[in-house]
């Protein structure tokens, strides 16, 4: 009853902060080009679409694919929002100059480290990359560094995604930013060797595959490890947080975030939905939902993360993994990963 009431109070203290932007005229729906699956949006969409009555579709798809359509639509793209689980192809858009930004006071709840310098991209949940290991297996309790996972003796016993995937390649921006060119082109090395060319195109089936003995060790998004253990609690799989050293690096953190369209006739609609995703409402529901990390100060994450502030996070501003993402790319590409 306690979590009722305080859900209530808060619906209540967004409806008044809503409120305070200029009331909407009645027009289409808001538009988003949404790189994020659609059950980890929705929810938190359908709560804002009750509160305001401005319907909003989604348009879902790669990230990467709809930041080139919204590039080439240019001022005749129907898009009012652009939403991404990557820290990259937001700060790409922004660079690119395909949005525009929101108030300094809108953004003023999201650490500056998580939206862009301009306010042209807000962050709305962080997820960290983690190792995911085989409680029965021989290396159960011998992994600290994600730069282990380079070493010979994982070979055939590693699981990592493709290298297109947008958090494989924002991991290894800040491994390249955090430790350096070489180590990382080093690592990179050696978990391509490690994979013996076979490599999964979700998290969520490296998470199985581990949790199964088929490989002894992967490196995921944290979230993904809980959603296995919230289904199959007995599963034989526990998360490390590696580089937690004095010397050591930390653990990388990527963003999902939003930004209004340049060309957007319902900025003010758009605002509307920015706010409520940055309340304590939207950021609450990111966490219970997604089992990600609020980015607004206040917030916990879920109960069965590790609470944020409780281990060292890569110093890596999430708006360089837009500005490094071609060097990222090339460093991929030169060492051939599959």
């Amino acid at each position: 009853m306690k979590t009722k009431y305080i859900l209530s109070a808060l619906l209540l203290g967004v409806s008044a902060m809503l409120s305070s932007i200029p009331p909407v005229v009645a027009g289409e729906a808001l538009v988003i080009y949404s790189g994020r699956s659609d059950k980890f949006v929705k929810p938190v969409i359908k709560v804002f679409t009750e509160q305001t009555g401005i319907p909003v579709i989604l348009h879902s798809g790669k990230s990467t694919a709809l930041l080139n359509k919204l590039k080439l639509e240019g001022a005749v793209t129907s898009a009012d929002l652009f939403l991404s689980n990557d820290a990259g192809n937001l700060q790409k858009g922004s660079d690119l100059g395909l949005f525009q930004p929101v108030s300094a006071a809108l953004a003023a709840p999201i650490d500056s480290n998580y939206r862009a310098s301009d306010n042209s991209w807000i962050g709305l949940s962080a997820r960290a990359r983690v190792l995911v290991v085989n409680t029965g297996s021989e290396w159960a309790n011998k992994l600290d560094s994600v730069f282990d996972l380079a070493d010979p003796a994982l070979k055939g016993k590693l699981a990592i995604t493709n290298s297109s995937n947008g958090s494989y390649i924002a991991g290894v921006t800040v491994y390249m930013l955090a430790a350096g060119r070489e180590k990382t082109r080093q690592w990179l090395e050696g978990t391509k060797a490690n994979t013996e060319g076979k490599v999964f195109n979700k998290h969520s089936k490296i998470v199985k595959a581990v949790a199964r003995g088929k490989k002894q060790v992967g490196l995921v998004n944290h979230y993904y490890i809980y959603r296995h253990l919230a289904n199959d609690p007995d599963a034989p799989i526990r998360i490390v947080l590696p580089d937690q050293g004095p010397e050591d690096i930390g653990v990388a953190w990527n963003v999902a975030g939003i930004a209004i369209s340049k060309h957007s006739k319902q900025r003010v609609q758009a605002e509307k939905l920015v706010a409520f995703l940055v309340s304590e409402v939207g950021q609450k529901m990111f966490a219970e939902i997604n089992m990600e990390y609020p980015v607004r100060d206040g917030v916990p994450a879920a109960g069965q993360v590790p609470a944020a502030g409780s281990y060292k996070v890569a110093d890596i501003p999430m708006a360089e993994l837009g500005r490094q993402r071609d060097a990222t790319l090339d460093l991929i590409e030169a060492v051939g990963m599959p």
